[in-house]
Order: structure tokens, then C-alpha cells, then sequence
């Protein structure tokens, strides 16, 4: 039987499409099982020795694409979901900040990383949907599974979102809202929490030691958007009702593991956060005018009201207390 390294080996010496078929994720998952103290799923914090190393990884294997450095790395870190497959797209994002403060140098990129011109823009019927909550009931809220959702999601966010759509970095969940007839009305997405957030860290009563290893269990919900021909009073506040209902156990059927905090950023220029006070999300607080991961205050963006919502009674203390997650 194959050891989780020899998979790995496996990648760097087999073509991408075909290591798919090489590699056995449930081996990999069972070699993380007699792992356990070695694993992380946070980001890990980069020294200048691991730096270093970084460098030496790439200086010594020329040939190597960005994919199979970050794999290298994923397995020198242990870094990997709960579910067991390597963290190596959020890695990868690692090294591009690493190179863009001169730390490292990384090999051409094999394509343009989170291009906009990889979204294709569908048509959507655009009839205008002005009627009381009670003509749409009950909803559909549907989880993006097949790519044709996908690209419907990612096509609605793009087109009618005010902040578009890149891509997502790792763990997340997509919603599709429907009518009872079948149409599309909103798009949800939850993704990866903000690094670091004073009012919510507070709020939680986090510790750096215990956030970096709690992180996991909390979610940042990043894109919301009722579909702008849609009219429907008391809508998104029944939107996001409905999937904090269910959003624990859909984190749990895909990534083998419950969260235990929502939050959202509310740009307090352009909106009142209206909807998630009519939801039950409790305001703790504003940003510093700092991007969501930047660690260094380098960057200046709107200033925005923290909204938080707790999905067990016991939120704190598991938040807390990794043991009890």
C-alpha cells in the first residue's frame, strides 16, 4: 500500500490528468488519519527559515510547476482540509503574497490565475419579479454541485454583483435560491473568514493561538445577492434564514466537519445592513478600513459594520476549545 509521500511522488512524476486517476484520495485520507498531530488546516505562519525552504524547493526543481511546488509544501506543512486533501490552492495564494513582497520567485504561471474571462456570461430570462414574499414560497435552496449550477452561479455574481466573482479559496459553499416555480431569485456564498477581526475576535473571546486554530469552524458569507429584477419585500432576510438553518450540516456532508459562527462585512456607504438585522445577525462592530487578509494595514479599503450569527448556543465555548469541535 502506497504511503500518502509516495502519492505525492506520484504527482510530481505523472502529467496532472493523469495523476487524477493515480491518486486515491481515501489513501491519502487514511494517511492523515495516523497523522493527526502533525496535520493543520489553518494557514501556517511562514518563517525565514521556511522561506528558505520555499526557495530551495524551487531552486532545485526547475521543471516544477506552481501546482507541484504547492503540494511539496502542502506535505512539508501537513496542510490539508478535514476532509484530508491538501490545502494547495489556498497554498498557492501563499506564494504569490510571498512573491509579491520579494521573498521568493515562482515559475511562470501555466495560466492566468482567477481570470475573469474564464466565467462565461450567460443570458438570463430577466422578467421582472415584483410580488409579496408569500407568491414565491417555498423556496428551493439548492447547494452548487454540477458545473452547469456553477456556471450559472458564477455567471449571476459576475454580471449583477457589485464586487463580481473571481474564484473561491478553500473551504466554501454556493447556494442557488429558487421560486417555487423554478426561477432563480439569489445567489449565497459563504468562503473562508477573515483572518483576523478585533470586534469578532473579542466577541468570541479569541486569543491569536486559539483563532488560528479555530478559524476552520466559522465562515465569512462574501457574496449575497437577490437578483436585481427581483422585487420581493422581506426576501433576504427569509434567504438567509433559510440557509442558516441548514448550513451547519452541509459543511459537515462536504468537508466532514460543522462551523459554528457566520459573519459578513456590510459596506456602510452603500448599504444599511437592513436584511441581516431582520435575520437575527448581531452588528459587534466596524472594520479598521483594512483588506479582509492583510496582516500588515498596507491597504485602505470602505469601512464596514461586522455582522455575526451564532449557529449553536454553545458557540464560544467550542470556538474556544478545539478539542470540542
Amino acid at each position: 500500500m502506497y504511503s500518502y509521500k509516495d502519492y505525492f511522488t506520484m504527482f510530481y512524476l505523472y502529467d496532472d490528468n493523469l495523476l487524477k486517476k493515480q491518486l486515491d484520495s481515501e489513501k491519502v485520507i487514511c494517511y492523515y488519519s495516523h497523522m493527526k498531530d502533525k496535520i493543520t488546516s489553518t494557514r501556517p505562519q511562514v518563517t525565514e527559515k521556511q522561506i528558505k525552504y520555499i526557495r530551495e524547493v524551487i531552486e532545485n526543481n526547475p521543471t516544477w510547476h506552481r501546482t507541484k511546488i504547492s503540494y511539496e509544501l502542502c506535505n512539508y506543512w501537513g496542510w490539508c482540509s478535514s476532509n484530508g486533501k491538501p490545502k494547495d490552492i489556498s497554498c498557492r495564494d501563499l506564494l504569490r503574497e510571498l512573491e509579491k513582497k520579494g521573498k521568493i520567485t515562482l515559475p511562470l504561471a501555466l495560466r492566468r490565475s482567477g481570470s475573469s474571462n474564464q466565467i462565461r456570461l450567460l443570458e438570463h430570462i430577466r422578467t421582472p419579479m415584483q410580488c409579496s414574499l408569500g407568491n414565491v414560497l417555498p423556496l428551493c435552496v439548492k447547494v452548487v454541485g454540477s458545473p452547469e449550477e456553477s456556471g450559472v452561479f458564477k455567471s449571476l455574481l459576475a454580471q449583477y454583483h457589485y464586487l463580481g466573482f473571481n474564484r473561491t479559496v478553500g473551504e466554501n459553499i454556493k447556494y442557488l435560491i429558487y421560486s417555487n416555480t423554478g426561477t432563480a431569485v439569489s445567489c449565497v456564498l459563504f468562503g473562508s473568514s477573515a483572518f483576523s477581526c478585533a470586534p469578532r475576535d473579542n466577541f468570541i473571546g479569541w486569543d491569536k493561538e486559539s483563532r488560528r486554530t479555530n478559524l476552520i469552524y466559522t465562515t465569512n458569507n462574501t457574496r449575497f445577492l437577490i437578483l436585481p429584477w427581483v422585487k420581493i419585500e422581506h426576501l433576504a432576510s427569509h434567504v438567509l434564514g433559510l440557509v442558516s438553518k441548514r448550513i451547519a450540516s452541509d459543511w459537515q456532508a462536504k468537508y466532514g466537519h460543522r462551523i459554528y459562527l457566520l459573519e459578513t462585512f456590510v459596506q456602510k456607504d452603500r448599504f444599511k445592513g437592513t436584511c441581516y438585522k431582520a435575520a437575527n445577525w448581531s452588528c459587534v462592530g466596524q472594520t479598521t478600513g483594512r483588506s479582509r487578509n492583510d496582516r500588515y494595514s498596507k491597504f485602505k479599503v470602505p469601512i464596514k459594520d461586522i455582522y455575526l450569527y451564532p449557529l449553536s448556543k454553545n458557540f464560544k465555548e467550542v470556538l474556544r476549545n478545539a478539542s470540542l469541535t
